[in-house]
């Protein structure tokens, strides 16, 4: 289980997901590169992201589930 918690990734991915806040948040320098690169996979990464964090199945850059809401 990640101390990262899943409320601020979500908003971070809803509000400035197109820049790939939310992954620079949990430690994964990349692929946020990579969303800030191609505007959130023009907005298509963001969709999925979203429904990746709501489910609980997010994880930070060791691999660890972001499953604690605050």
């Amino acid at each position: 289980m990640s101390d990262k918690k899943i409320l601020p990734t979500f908003l971070l991915c809803f509000l400035f997901g197109v820049f790939g806040a939310h992954r620079f948040f949990v430690g994964k320098i990349g692929t946020g590169l990579l969303q800030l690169i191609t505007i959130g996979g023009l907005g298509i990464w963001v969709l999925v992201d979203l429904i990746i964090i709501i489910t609980g199945s997010f994880t930070d850059k060791e691999g660890k589930k972001i499953v604690e809401w605050t």
